[in-house]
């Protein structure tokens, strides 16, 4: 199953949706994530994803643009201006939003330390718990 984690930027949350994916679920997701815009990779996401033992360091940010070709299953919107924005995606694709804070937000006038890690911590946690349950999360009746 192909699984697209769309984001505004496809710096922090769709990377760590794909990294745990690729982590708790690789044996029955193919994951992938995206953002509208790319942002670069936040260093802050790296650092807390590494620390729960999922390695992004060598993810990159991308566009759809960088995904032609591949026909997703699923893409599911992780942010709230990713799914005001969703582009319309061909044939079979189902758009599901399951949205979750944004860190960069939250922590924007914060300085770097642990206060600002605790909120990037939480979002992966909260992250990591919706995708140990796909994909049954998403083939169940509602």
């Amino acid at each position: 199953m192909k699984i697209l984690f769309l984001c505004t930027g496809n710096s922090c949350r769709s990377q760590m949706a794909e990294g745990w994916a690729r982590r708790l679920k690789g044996n029955v997701i193919e994951p992938y994530s995206a953002g509208i815009e790319k942002h670069g990779m936040n260093p802050h996401a790296v650092k807390v994803m590494a620390e729960a033992g999922v390695d992004i360091s060598g993810h990159f940010s991308k566009t759809l643009d960088d995904l032609t070709g591949v026909t997703f299953d699923y893409v599911i919107t992780v942010c709230g201006h990713a799914n005001e924005h969703c582009p319309v995606f061909p044939g079979k694709t189902k758009v599901i939003h399951v949205g979750f804070e944004d860190p960069p937000k939250l922590t924007k006038n914060m300085d770097d330390g642990e206060a600002k890690l605790v909120i990037y911590r939480r979002v992966r946690d909260e992250i990591r718990r919706f995708v140990a349950t796909l994909p049954d999360a998403l083939t169940k009746p509602k």
